[in-house]
């Protein structure tokens, strides 16, 4: 039913159509119980980033101390309330990503940039470690015009530190958020649930210096 992993971006016009019902969505998270869809404590702000695979991704967001809760979902894509399989062909323009929601009295944004930076490679393209197809690639949908100006500003910084050591170039897709998707239940805090399961990320090993 579905092919292989595309490593091309389709075409909007070339997306699969997906449907108007929405993944039904876990109301509380796994690990803190916190509610995943909301409703979130006033003044708190949503960030949305693609890493690789969202189950290790995810992880490493709800661990910072200052995270209200998280999710794995699909974002930077066509399709309407795509599924985890659609996603997989590179049909959907999906990228695999995660929301955080956090409190910036507690965790800065530049805080979460460096968990994303340091912890999978941006410079590969359709690609992190073993997993290969668009819906792997890097990417940071921002909900704020500050945080997509600092997004990019962190690019260059950290393109700065990684040139000298010989890496490529950053291709981490930074742009305002248009749709988050939540992914299907399984794929919720999935590590969290299954602690020896899948979490394969790639990284540079080059320290994130901040660009505040």
């Amino acid at each position: 039913m579905f092919e292989r992993p595309s490593k091309e971006m389709p075409e909007s016009t070339d997306a699969l159509p997906g449907r108007d019902m929405a993944v039904p969505v876990v109301a509380a998270h796994f690990i803190n119980g916190n509610p995943i869809d909301g409703p979130y404590p006033d003044g708190f702000q949503t960030a949305v980033f693609g890493m690789g695979c969202f189950w290790g991704a995810e992880r490493r967001f709800w661990q910072v101390p200052g995270v209200y809760t998280t999710s794995a979902g699909y974002a930077g894509g066509y399709t309407r309330n795509p599924s985890y399989e659609e996603v997989c062909t590179g049909r959907t323009g999906h990228t695999e990503a995660v929301m955080v929601v956090y409190d910036p009295a507690q965790v800065s944004y530049d805080d979460l940039l460096k968990v994303f930076w340091e912890t999978h490679d941006p410079t590969t393209g359709y690609r992190q470690g073993n997993d290969v197809g668009t819906q792997y690639r890097s990417a940071i949908y921002t909900t704020t015009d500050e945080q997509l100006d600092q997004s990019k500003r962190s690019a260059d910084v950290y393109q700065a530190s990684l040139t000298p050591l010989g890496f490529g170039q950053i291709t981490t897709e930074v742009k305002s958020l248009d749709e988050y998707y939540f992914a299907e239940e399984v794929h919720q805090q999935y590590l969290g649930k299954n602690p020896h399961g899948y979490d394969c990320h790639a990284n540079t090993g080059i320290e994130y210096p901040g660009s505040d």
